[in-house]
């Protein structure tokens, strides 16, 4: 909205001042006045849509064209200062000097703009703050944020510093959204939803990361290039995302590695309760599943299916997909058989 009564301001007097000068030209008539006022409106609408085509220009991007003008600027300089020493005539030193200062100045601005995102001196990443205090940033994959397990962790404040939302990751949750799939459609659905969540948490500070690596196709390689630009930490539940972004000396949280650490420390001998669902790939065995999605394994346990038993632990395997519990069904000592709960 304030963006709004900015141009409607600029626009106003654009068409004051097109009034003062139009009234100073007395060649134009009586109507000199209005057809200031008018020409003023029409270059102002002309600039605000000059501002609504930069509107694609980052911040990132303009500075370093900025900067690589200025560079451009000096090194003709000093060119056209050394060309100077060689007797020329006048209209072909002019000539050398507007064609060194627009090469320059090309060359400046390519190779400044190609570059742009090793200039960290360039004014968007320009920070004034203490040296004693260190700003964690985070940024958000998109599996994170379908997951949607993020929106709980940062209820329980356990995650501190901005969490970031690169605007590529949100344009392509808005491709998922749209998705002609149901599922696709639902889970971007999904994670706009949770993005939404947690921008209404209080101590939670969510920044939408304009910048964008148009040279980069793939979005997990424009996480990993973004983390280590600003320096910040990727949160992800990608397996694959996480191994590239470790080998790139990138600093990466895993939803999953966290749930795996809360899950219940189990030893073999210990005794629980679980419901059999199904059988198992191998013979005989059946398979339940604890409160937290951890897969039992039940030898022995095929024609407890749909029962809830007592079974004891016989070994427990951790593997990168999660944790993974061997038992055997628990033998009543008086009856010599299981004891099923109810019966």
């Amino acid at each position: 909205m304030t963006i709004w009564f900015v141009r409607f301001f600029f626009m106003a007097i654009a068409a004051a001042f097109g009034y003062q000068i139009g009234y100073t030209l007395p060649w134009l008539g009586a109507s000199a006045g209005l057809m200031g006022a008018l020409a003023g409106v029409a270059l102002a609408s002309a600039l605000i849509g000059v501002e609504f085509v930069m509107k694609k220009i980052s911040t990132q991007g303009l500075s370093a064209a900025v900067f690589g003008l200025l560079f451009g600027m000096i090194m003709a300089r000093l060119v056209i200062s050394t060309l100077e020493l060689i007797p020329m005539g006048p209209q072909l030193t002019a000539s050398f000097r507007s064609s060194v200062l627009v090469i320059f100045c090309y060359f400046g601005m390519a190779v400044a703009v190609r570059g742009r995102d090793e200039f960290n001196i360039i004014i968007p990443y320009v920070k004034f703050t203490r040296q004693d205090k260190h700003e964690e940033l985070v940024i958000l994959d998109t599996s994170v944020i379908i997951d949607g397990r993020i929106a709980d962790i940062c209820d329980t404040r356990f995650i501190e510093g901005k969490l970031i939302v690169p605007r590529f990751v949100l344009k392509e949750l808005q491709q998922i959204a749209d998705s002609q799939d149901p599922i696709k459609r639902n889970r971007g659905r999904r994670g706009l939803d949770v993005l939404a969540r947690i921008q209404k948490i209080p101590h939670i500070d969510v920044r939408i990361q304009e910048e964008d690596f148009t040279d980069v196709r793939e979005v997990d390689a424009k996480l990993v290039k973004l983390a280590k630009l600003v320096g910040g930490k990727v949160l992800t539940n990608d397996f694959n995302l996480n191994k590239v972004a470790e080998l790139q000396g990138v600093q990466v949280l895993n939803i999953n590695e966290l749930s795996n650490a809360l899950k219940p420390v189990v030893l073999p001998g210990e005794l629980m309760e679980a419901k059999v669902l199904k059988e198992g790939k191998e013979y005989n065995q059946g398979v339940a599943y604890l409160d937290d999605g951890t897969m039992v394994v039940v030898e022995q346990g095929r024609h407890l299916i749909g029962q809830t038993v007592r079974v004891a632990v016989t070994s427990v395997l951790q593997t990168a997909a999660g944790r993974m519990i061997f038992a055997k069904p628990d033998e009543d000592p008086r009856t010599g058989s299981n004891n099923p709960r109810g019966r």
